[in-house]
């Protein structure tokens, strides 16, 4: 597995415990600093010692898309499986994804269940939707079935063949490796309904993040267009819609400013307003949620006020 490490030391030991309850326990880590500046390789040295199956390699601050193409570089096992340093493994994840990898032998990507954790690493009882049995290159433009690299396990040939992730990328990298092996189509990627990862939400920086978000996903569009072109201009319009209306989602989940995600909702409208249509559930909810937030937010803050007027 490989663990790209950026000033983690917050949440790193409980990421890492997660490792270590495995129960496989033949697996290898690879644990690449990316520039930390903070307590990081303390806690790697200290919670491993010289065990042999874990493997710390340094270098300077360069990105996660680099961290993880180095730790891959670096690794020899024939299934590769990445997690964030602030992220939680269930004790059984490497050994159901390596039974279903050994029982499958189409199968180059697996992934799993994820359940949501607050900033402080609190179950929320939210989990994603249960994967569906087969995917399309669509699927990977339009949105995230896996929701993160914490959740893959693949084949290493995989990697080898369809290459690293791109080395400048640090959002929206993980959907553009994942449409490479779609549009690949060598081999299949398959979800196990099972919750076995565990991704910790983030509310750091909001509004500056979720702009990099489409920064991102608009960078993954440009690399999409140089191998699979037809597929960009046939979906582009549903494709953007869909990720703006995610980013809306997101902006309200986590509480920015009703303009951000009224910003992102009407652009997903214009993009494609055939949404409200073909997936009404979440395109309705979602505007009527952020188009009502944004028309009470002047009485929001009329009444905060007349609070902090009251002796």
């Amino acid at each position: 597995m490989v663990v790209p490490i950026y000033n983690a030391a917050p949440h790193l030991e409980q990421t890492l415990r997660s490792v270590q309850s495995q129960s496989l326990s033949n697996w290898e880590l690879i644990a690449v600093d990316d520039g930390s500046t903070d307590d990081s390789l303390a806690i790697v040295s200290r919670l491993f010692g010289d065990d042999p199956r874990v493997h710390l390699v340094s270098q300077p601050n360069a990105g996660v898309s680099l961290a993880r193409n180095r730790g891959v570089a670096r690794s020899r096992a024939p299934l590769i499986a990445f997690l964030d340093a602030d992220d939680l493994w269930h004790p059984d994840k490497l050994r159901l994804h390596a039974g279903y990898h050994a029982n499958h032998p189409d199968v180059g990507v697996t992934f799993a269940r994820v359940e949501f954790l607050s900033p402080e690493g609190t179950p929320t009882g939210l989990l994603a939707a249960l994967p569906r049995e087969s995917h399309r290159p669509v699927d990977f433009l339009c949105e995230n079935p896996t929701n993160t690299t914490s959740n893959w396990v693949l084949r290493r040939q995989v990697f080898e063949s369809v290459g690293g992730f791109v080395a400048d990328m640090s959002y929206s990298e993980d959907l553009e490796w994942l449409l490479r092996v779609a549009c690949d189509g060598r081999w299949q990627i398959a979800g196990l309904s099972q919750v076995l990862t565990y991704y910790r939400t983030s509310a750091g920086g909001l509004s500056s993040s979720l702009q990099r978000m489409e920064q991102g996903w608009l960078r993954l569009i440009q690399e999409a267009r140089r191998y699979a072109p037809e597929l960009v201009a046939r979906h582009f319009a549903t494709a953007q819609a869909i990720h703006l209306r995610y980013l809306a989602r997101r902006s309200l989940r986590l509480g920015g400013a009703p303009a951000i995600g009224t910003d992102f909702m009407l652009r997903a409208l214009r993009s494609d307003w055939r949404i409200l249509l073909r997936q009404p559930r979440r395109s309705v909810l979602t505007a009527l949620a952020i188009f009502a937030r944004q028309l009470l937010a002047p009485f929001r803050r009329l009444g905060s006020r007349h609070d902090r007027a009251r002796p």
